[in-house]
């Protein structure tokens, strides 16, 4: 049950992999991404929220966002910055360099993928790298990056290839060295995956104590009200009707939703319409009356305020844009 809203989420998001970098280095080396804002334009035009990962196939670095303590990543992991924050990969903490220029973002964006790059003194290669990016649509409402810290780590070196990762590793390393026709969609196939993954792992390593909305997930009282309200967005909800659902009483389950989720149950609702509807409105094909009858509104005009209240725009201009 808990795994169908997060299914959910990744559906309306549109999670789309583009730009790939096969990484040899040498150390000493350093290599810094820029803000988001100048690269996403280059890599996914249109796209609203930017993720950067980097899987260690061999040796080990140093990864950080910029001004913040790095960790280590040994072969095996993958580190993502989910909020494509400019950040530094290195053989050694505390390093800096000149972040890579829009203009070679855009050249390598626009060339056959994936792009082959080397940084160090050119002696043996310390460490070698897999390198993308992931787009997403991060509006009007997306609980999943709401709710991610900017830096997650996962993998497990110590299991080989036991460890699903590993076998991502191995065959995206495979793709980026065999050119085989199609390289490039499978790879884009397979950084979705490793996202998938990585949050689960995530997911599956929060404290107990943690709240928000993956945390909600996991708690089984909590997930199951999120699952209910994915599963049938358009039902007239009630608080009553859904603590009913879920086995807990009203004013339990609204405290408890608000305390884990940080908002009411019936907010969540209505702001989880809207996403869904946002993405009707984004394919283009359905009628603003069929739009409104799939979120649960009887009419256009009650859809068109409810929409414009939560997103701030009416809905005919966001699909105008």
């Amino acid at each position: 049950m808990t795994g169908d809203a997060l299914s959910d989420v990744l559906k309306t998001v549109r999670l789309t992999g583009a730009a790939y970098f096969d990484v040899a280095a040498s150390a000493p080396w350093v290599a810094e991404q820029p803000a988001r804002e100048l690269v996403l334009p280059k890599i996914l035009p249109g796209a609203s929220h930017l993720i950067s990962y980097h899987v260690l196939v061999e040796g080990e670095c140093f990864a950080g966002v910029v001004g913040e303590t790095p960790v280590a990543v040994r072969a095996g992991e993958v580190v993502v910055f989910t909020r494509g924050d400019p950040h530094v990969l290195s053989s050694s903490p505390g390093m800096r360099a000149d972040p890579l220029p829009p203009e070679t973002i855009a050249a390598i964006a626009a060339g056959p993928l994936p792009f082959y790059a080397s940084y160090g003194n050119g002696a043996a290669v310390t460490a070698r790298l897999v390198c993308g990016f992931l787009a997403c649509d991060a509006h009007p409402f997306n609980p999943l990056l709401d709710n991610l810290p900017p830096v997650i780590v996962a993998g497990e070196p110590a299991k080989g290839d036991a460890n699903w990762l590993a076998r991502f590793i191995r065959v995206a390393t495979f793709e980026t060295a065999s050119k085989r026709a199609g390289a490039e969609s499978v790879l884009a196939k397979l950084s979705e995956l490793m996202f998938i993954e990585a949050l689960r792992r995530h997911l599956e390593a929060l404290p107990p104590a943690q709240s928000g909305w993956l945390a909600g997930l996991r708690d089984p009282f909590i997930g199951k009200a999120l699952a209910a309200l994915h599963r049938d967005a358009a039902r007239p909800w009630t608080l009553e009707q859904l603590a009913r659902e879920v086995g807990l009483s009203r004013s339990v389950l609204a405290q408890r939703f608000a305390d884990v989720v940080g908002m009411p149950p019936m907010q969540y609702l209505a702001r989880w319409r809207m996403q869904v509807a946002a993405g009707l409105l984004n394919c283009g094909r359905a009628s603003m009356a069929e739009v409104a009858a799939a979120v649960g509104y009887g009419s256009e005009a009650a859809f068109s305020r409810a929409f414009k209240h939560v997103v701030g725009t009416p809905p005919s201009a966001w699909r105008g844009r």
